[in-house]
């Protein structure tokens, strides 16, 4: 492919620059899909629709964690691979990552289809915002299937150096949902399955598009059926890294759903205002997220060159840049913060005011410290250590964010400005480990070819 990049010479920032810079854009245009959903809804429906979209994201948000945690094997192995200049191994790593993606995706939608509607009984959803919430997700889990197809083409893509052409997809898919929202949800007046419907239907186009493209290129993988099979030993490595990296993600994502639920408690415009600032905050963090996914992709392909001194060097300014950039957000967000809210909800004085708390508390320094821990995340699933990047999501998730956040909220009785501070203070101890392990010597010697 013209567009695959050799991340193992070069200098190192300009690199990982210009290979982030269309991950950026492409995450930004990819969540611009659930962006347009509150958007629309919540300016069309009202606090009701945008209270049953930010819980339906929670649960959706789950199983794509499981797509993107198993499909990020793909992205490591084939990274590996090509650092190794082994073009049998990354068509093998190829078929075996595809035929895994359609199982897993038939599995999740069968899953989420069964669990949606007990879930939001147990989250406490608003009754106002309960069958919107089940006819939004129900739609949604009947497109798993182009959500795992699109992540499988693109996480090989990304492994192979070539960030760009998921920005060309998702591009055209985004206005295809922006045109579709606009008009199932108004003039139409399907409410939140119709922002659904319009979610699904781009996400079907994005992985039609990735498809053909990868087949005209001049790739290593030629679609033969006889190549859509699971060779064992791929199978292995790619669950070596994309197991623990699904778990970390879907660890992550389960407790912010809980963290759902306990807001649940406080009423609809809690539940809408603590969606719209996680989504606030989403987009804040997502140039951190580029950088770590160019770090993973740079790292893994300098690991398979046993070049350990540039994966240390890939690391180092990886930290250095998301931290610019993330200051640069928080920053932003702490001055925008009202009008941001307001692109939501205009007419909602209380979503108003409890956003710009959640704002406050969850959009600061805290937000430094999640990038130091996203970076070392980042490199330790390059490397093919996914299981740190585990072990620090459930420090992240399981010993902080959720008992921090109800001890705060309902035993000291501060309500649920205290599970937005057991959230602000999450990030801290995973860093600390982050740091350590890459401090140490032991992964110097790691290898999964």
């Amino acid at each position: 492919m013209n567009d695959k990049q050799d991340l193992t010479t070069g200098t190192i920032s300009k690199k990982l620059i210009a290979y982030a810079l269309p991950l950026l854009a492409a995450n930004l245009l990819q969540s611009f899909y659930s962006l347009m959903d509150m958007l629309v809804v919540g300016r069309i429906v009202g606090e009701t629709g945008l209270a049953a979209i930010s819980n339906a994201s929670m649960l959706s948000f789950i199983i794509n964690s499981v797509c993107i945690g198993i499909t990020m094997g793909g992205t490591v192995l084939a990274a590996q691979y090509k650092g190794a200049k082994d073009e049998h191994g990354q068509i093998e790593i190829i078929g075996t990552l595809f035929t895994v993606a359609f199982i897993a995706a038939v599995l999740v939608t069968a899953a989420g289809l069964a669990a949606y509607r007990p879930l939001f009984r147990l989250l406490h959803v608003p009754a106002p915002a309960m069958e919107d919430a089940c006819g939004y997700m129900k739609i949604i889990c009947y497109g798993t299937i182009f959500v795992f197809g699109y992540n499988a083409v693109c996480s090989i893509m990304k492994g192979l150096g070539d960030s760009k052409s998921p920005l060309y997809f998702v591009a055209v898919a985004t206005v295809i949902n922006l045109v579709l929202d606009l008009l199932l949800v108004g003039p139409f007046g399907m409410g939140t399955e119709g922002a659904a419907c319009a979610t699904i239907f781009s996400q079907g186009i994005s992985f039609v598009i990735s498809v053909f493209h990868l087949k005209r290129k001049d790739s290593v993988f030629d679609f033969r059926l006889s190549h859509f099979s699971i060779k064992t030993d791929k199978l292995a490595a790619i669950l070596k890294v994309g197991l623990p990296t699904a778990v970390q993600m879907a660890s992550v994502n389960l407790s912010y759903l809980l963290i759902t639920g306990m807001l649940n408690q406080f009423g609809v415009s809690v539940a809408a205002a603590s969606g719209v600032g996680l989504k606030i905050n989403t987009f804040a963090g997502m140039p951190c997220w580029a950088i770590g996914q160019a770090v993973t992709a740079m790292a893994g392909q300098n690991m398979g060159a046993g070049n350990i001194k540039r994966v240390q060097k890939t690391t180092s300014t990886g930290l250095c840049l998301n931290l610019l950039i993330t200051l640069i957000m928080v920053l932003l967000v702490q001055i925008f913060g009202k009008q941001l809210i307001l692109l939501f909800t205009p007419a909602s004085p209380e979503v108003l005011e409890e956003g710009i708390l959640y704002l406050r508390i969850c959009c600061s320094v805290n937000s430094l410290v999640y990038a130091v821990m996203y970076t070392f995340d980042s490199f330790a699933i390059g490397i093919g250590s996914a299981n740190i990047a585990m072990f620090n999501a459930l420090l992240d998730a399981g010993i902080v964010r959720l008992p921090v956040s109800w001890l705060l909220a309902f035993p000291l009785g501060l309500g649920y400005p205290g599970i937005y501070i057991g959230q602000a203070l999450s990030p801290f101890l995973p860093a600390a480990a982050g740091l350590l392990y890459f401090k140490s010597k032991g992964w110097k010697n790691k290898r999964i070819l």
